[in-house]
C-alpha cells in the first residue's frame, strides 16, 4: 500500500513538473469548454489563465466594455495587451459572450451572434484555453491550435510572440481608449523594422525611427522571456535589446504608446511594479515623433507636455483635438500670386517642415528675396528659408517642429487688393499668428428672435426623433420576440436550394450582365411576409475549379459579414454540387459604367463628387474595416453600382485574394480590367491594398476641377509608396483640406 502511494505521488510530482516545463503553446489544460460564456456584469466576465496572471474577457471601456486581454497586476492596476474588433462601438452589458464551434461568437440584443474569431472553413471549435504566456487559443477536437490571439496583435506584443513580415502594431487613440490611434510600428517586407505616423504615406521621410536592417532579410520581431528584443532571419538575430536576468518573476511585453514611442516594459509580479527597459526612439523631446501633430500645424513642448499650433491663417479642424491638424480660414480663389496685391506672406520664426520642396531650392541672398520670390509664384503656398537657401512648398505641410535655423513664409489672401486682415493671436502658441477674420453684427432683437426660433425648430425634431426611435425600438423587440424571419433575413447570408433560385429568375431567362466570375441574371423571390416580392441580382459562378472553389467558400465567410452602405450587400448563396450561385440586392440604376455613357445627360458636378466619395469610403471599408481585409483587384466603373437613391456600391469584392492580417501582399496571376491594372501586375511587384487605390483613381474623372484631378494623379501614381491609402483619400475628398500638387503619375517611375 505505502509503495502504491509513493508510485502516485511520484507520477504526481513528475506530472506536475512536466507540465511547468512545457512549450507556452501547451497549456496545463483546455480550462474552457465549448458552450461557455461571458456577460459583462456577471461573476463570470471573464477566464483565467492557470497561474491568473492574465484575464480574457470583457473590460469597462468609456460608455460600455470591449473584448480583451489584460494582465492582472491587483484589482485596481490592470493593463490590456489586446483588444478584439477595437474600432467598433463599446458592447452593453447585455452582451454575451459565447465558445461555440464555430469560434468565439458575440451576442447583442436584437441581433444574430457576431464572430470575433476567423476560424479556416471545415473546421470545428472543440475548447478554448486563456494560457500562462498571455495567448487565447481555441482548439479543434484533437487539441491542435485553430485560432490565437498572438496571430493578430494590436498595440502590444508579448514574450513568445512574433510580429510577422509584413505585419504591424497600431497604438491606442489614448490610455483610456483603445481603438486604433496614429502611429504604427511596421514590420517590413525588406527586413526593416520601422516606426511611422498611421496617416502617412509610409515613405522614408515619414518614419521616425528605422533599426537600419533593410535587406538583411529579417522576417519577424520576436521578444523571448528574458526581455530580449530581436529581428530574426532563419537562425540569424540582429538585438534590439538584451536580456534582462532577474531572480523575480517577471513578465515581459513591449507596447506602441498613444505617443508612438515603442517600449520594452517588465512587470515585476512579486512587487507588483513595472519598469521600461527600452525606448525606440529613445528620445526626450515629445515633438521628435513624427505625426504628434496634425497637418499644417506645429508642435512645441513645454514642461513635457505638447502644444499643438496652427499656421497663420489656419484653423484647427477639430477646437477639441489640436493634434489633429488645421486647414485654411479662408478660402483662396485664383492663382495665389501677388496680383493687384491680393496676397501677402506671413513670417513665422523658427519652425521647419519635413515636406520636400516642389521645385528646386533657390540661392538667395536675403529672407526678403525668399518672400518675394514666393509671392510671385502662382503655385507656391509657404516657403522655407534657412542658410540663404529657399524652399518652396504646396499645402499641407507636416511635421512641423522648431528650428531656429528657418523662417517659414505663408501664402495668405487679402480680404480686398491693398488691405490686409486684421491680427490676432492664437493664445496657445508661443509665436504671434495672423488670423483672418470675418466679423458681422447682428442686433440683439435679431439675434434673440433667431435664437428663440432655432430652440423651437430643435426642440420639434428631438421629439419627433425620440417617439419614432421608441416606436422602432418597440417594434425591434417585438420582432425578436416573435422570431420573425424577416429579421433573420436583414442579419445573414440565406442558403437556397438551387430549385428555388432557378424559378426565382424564371430559368435564367433575363441576363444583367457578365463579369470575369460568372453571369448576372435578374429574379424574384416571393416572401410569405406581408412586403410581398423582393427583386434580386443572382451571379452564377462559372469557372467552378479547384481555386473558383475556394474563393466561394471564403467568399461566404467573409462577405457574410461585410456590410457598408456603399458595398452591395450579399443575401444568400447556393451551394449543391457544381451549382454555385450568389444572391445579392438588386441595384435599379445599373452601372457607373452606364451612367457616364447616359445618352440623356450625365451627373453634375455635386453628384460627381458624391459618387467619388462613395466609392472612396467602400474601398476604404475593404480594406481597414472588414475582419479580413480584401483587396478587390477590379475596380472599374462596371462593378460600381446604382441603388434606388443613386448611392454607389461596389460589387464583385471578396472574388480575388484576400488580404489577411498577418500578410500584405500577394503574387498571384493577373486579375482586373485593361486600362485598370495597377503597374505592380507588369512589374512582378507585390499587389497591396494600395492597387485598388490606383484603379480608383482611373475611375474618377473630372469633378470639381482642381480637387480631384489632384487626388486622382496621387491615385495613379507609378510607385505604390507615393499613393496615398483610402482612408486619406476619404479625408481629402471628404474635409475641406488643401492637396498638395503631386509630380505626374510616370515621374517616379
Amino acid at each position: 500500500m505505502a509503495s502504491a502511494i509513493s508510485y502516485i505521488l511520484f507520477l504526481s510530482i513528475f506530472s506536475s513538473a512536466f507540465s511547468l516545463g512545457a512549450d507556452h503553446h501547451q497549456p496545463r489544460h483546455s480550462n474552457i469548454s465549448l458552450d461557455s460564456s461571458l456577460q459583462p456584469t456577471t461573476n463570470t466576465a471573464s477566464w483565467l489563465s492557470p497561474n491568473g496572471r492574465f484575464a480574457f474577457g470583457f473590460y469597462p471601456e468609456g460608455s460600455g466594455f470591449f473584448i480583451g486581454i489584460w494582465l492582472v497586476a491587483s484589482p485596481e492596476n490592470s493593463t490590456v495587451v489586446w483588444t478584439a474588433d477595437r474600432d467598433d462601438p463599446p458592447v452593453t452589458k447585455d452582451a454575451v459572450l459565447k465558445l461555440t464551434n464555430e469560434g468565439l461568437e458575440l451576442f447583442l440584443q436584437q441581433s444574430e451572434g457576431r464572430l470575433i474569431s476567423n476560424i479556416s472553413t471545415g473546421t470545428d471549435a472543440s475548447s478554448a484555453s486563456m494560457l500562462d504566456s498571455g495567448n487565447f487559443v481555441i482548439y479543434d477536437s484533437s487539441f491542435n491550435v485553430i485560432w490565437e490571439t498572438f496571430d493578430y496583435p494590436t498595440d502590444t506584443i508579448m514574450a513568445g510572440q512574433v510580429l510577422a513580415d509584413g505585419s504591424e502594431l497600431v497604438s491606442s487613440v489614448s490610455e483610456t481608449n483603445h481603438s486604433s490611434g496614429k502611429f504604427q510600428l511596421s514590420m517590413q517586407s525588406d527586413g526593416n523594422l520601422v516606426l511611422y505616423p498611421v496617416a502617412s504615406p509610409d515613405s522614408p521621410e515619414d518614419s521616425y525611427y528605422a533599426s537600419g536592417t533593410d535587406g538583411h532579410g529579417y522576417q519577424s520581431l520576436n521578444l523571448d522571456d528574458k526581455g530580449s528584443l530581436y529581428l530574426l532571419n532563419d537562425n540569424v538575430t540582429y538585438n534590439l535589446t538584451s536580456g534582462y536576468n532577474s531572480g523575480t518573476v517577471l513578465v515581459h511585453r513591449a507596447t506602441l504608446g498613444v505617443d508612438g514611442i515603442f517600449r520594452l516594459y517588465s512587470h515585476d509580479l512579486e512587487l507588483n511594479t513595472e519598469q521600461v527597459l527600452k525606448k525606440f526612439p529613445d528620445v526626450t523631446y515629445p515633438c521628435a515623433v513624427k505625426g504628434t501633430c496634425g497637418v499644417n500645424s506645429y508642435c512645441t513642448s513645454a514642461n513635457g507636455q505638447v502644444v499643438c499650433s496652427c499656421l497663420p491663417g489656419f484653423d484647427y479642424l477639430d477646437a477639441n483635438r489640436a493634434s489633429n491638424g488645421c486647414r485654411r480660414n479662408f478660402t483662396p480663389s485664383g492663382c495665389h500670386s501677388n496680383d493687384n496685391n491680393t496676397t501677402y506672406m506671413s513670417t513665422l520664426d523658427s519652425v521647419a517642415w519635413t515636406d520636400v520642396s516642389y521645385a528646386a531650392p533657390l540661392s538667395v541672398t536675403s529672407d526678403e528675396d525668399c518672400k518675394d520670390a514666393s509671392l510671385k509664384d502662382c503655385n507656391c503656398d509657404a516657403a522655407l528659408f534657412k542658410y540663404n537657401t529657399c524652399s518652396k512648398q504646396v499645402l499641407p505641410l507636416r511635421y512641423g517642429i522648431r528650428d531656429d535655423s528657418t523662417t517659414t513664409f505663408i501664402k495668405l489672401a487679402n480680404r480686398s487688393a491693398g488691405g490686409r486682415p486684421e491680427i490676432n493671436s492664437h493664445p496657445e502658441s508661443p509665436f504671434a499668428a495672423p488670423i483672418i477674420t470675418i466679423r458681422r453684427k447682428f442686433s440683439v432683437k435679431i439675434s434673440i428672435v433667431s435664437a428663440a426660433i432655432i430652440a423651437c425648430i430643435i426642440s420639434s425634431w428631438a421629439a419627433l426623433i425620440f417617439f419614432f426611435y421608441r416606436y422602432r425600438a418597440g417594434r425591434y423587440r417585438r420582432l425578436w420576440r416573435n422570431k420573425e424571419p424577416a429579421l433573420v433575413d436583414e442579419i445573414a447570408p440565406r442558403p437556397f436550394s438551387y430549385h428555388e433560385l432557378r424559378e426565382a429568375i424564371d430559368g435564367f431567362k433575363e441576363k444583367l450582365g457578365k463579369g470575369a466570375f460568372g453571369t448576372v441574371f435578374k429574379g424574384t423571390l416571393h416572401d410569405t411576409l406581408p412586403r410581398g416580392q423582393r427583386v434580386i441580382a443572382v451571379k452564377r459562378l462559372e469557372k467552378v475549379v479547384d481555386e473558383g472553389e475556394r474563393e466561394f467558400r471564403t467568399e461566404m465567410r467573409t462577405i457574410g459579414r461585410t456590410h457598408h452602405k456603399n458595398l452591395v450587400r450579399l443575401l444568400g448563396f447556393c451551394d449543391e454540387g457544381t451549382n454555385r450561385l450568389l444572391v445579392y440586392e438588386y441595384m435599379s440604376n445599373g452601372s457607373l459604367a452606364e451612367l457616364i455613357v447616359k445618352a440623356d445627360g450625365h451627373p453634375g458636378w455635386d453628384e460627381r463628387v458624391r459618387i467619388a466619395l462613395d466609392i472612396a469610403r467602400g474601398i476604404h471599408c475593404l480594406h481597414e474595416e472588414c475582419e479580413t481585409r480584401i483587396i478587390h483587384c477590379d475596380i472599374k466603373p462596371q462593378n460600381i453600382l446604382m441603388d434606388d437613391n443613386w448611392t454607389a456600391k461596389i460589387s464583385d469584392f471578396g472574388l480575388a485574394n484576400l488580404l489577411m492580417p498577418s500578410q500584405t501582399r500577394t503574387f498571384t496571376g493577373i486579375r482586373g480590367t485593361r486600362g485598370y491594372l495597377v503597374p505592380e501586375w507588369h512589374k512582378n511587384a507585390p499587389i497591396m491594398v494600395k492597387a485598388d487605390v490606383y484603379s480608383f483613381g482611373i475611375i474618377l474623372d473630372i469633378t470639381e476641377l482642381v480637387r480631384l484631378v489632384k487626388v486622382g494623379l496621387w491615385c495613379t501614381q507609378s510607385e505604390p509608396v507615393f499613393r496615398p491609402t483610402m482612408k486619406n483619400v476619404v479625408v481629402m475628398l471628404e474635409a475641406n483640406v488643401d492637396i498638395s500638387l503631386p509630380p505626374p503619375p510616370g515621374f517616379s517611375s
